[in-house]
């Protein structure tokens, strides 16, 4: 699970095996034992688990500060 960075307590990162076919980019965020998944282009949440509304927000905003970081880490992880 590389981790990408971290940011406000929060860690974003990347499962090492992502499935086959490989989904679009998309970046997982864990704090304090919750868990949310975001697609990156266009920022949208997949899913999450123990985060509230005002949360799922903040992180959204962080994937989209963060998006170019995201994708070169991406490309860079999965070769692609």
């Amino acid at each position: 699970m590389p981790t990408v960075f971290r940011l406000n307590g929060f860690r974003f990162f990347f499962y090492s095996n992502e499935g086959d076919p490989r989904e679009p980019v998309h970046i997982h965020v864990m704090r304090n034992g919750a868990e949310a998944k975001f697609w990156v282009s266009p920022v949208a949440l997949s899913r999450s688990h123990g985060f509230d509304a005002r949360t799922l927000r903040q992180i959204a905003a962080l994937v989209s500060d963060n998006a170019v970081l995201i994708e070169e880490a991406w490309h860079d992880h999965f070769g692609h």
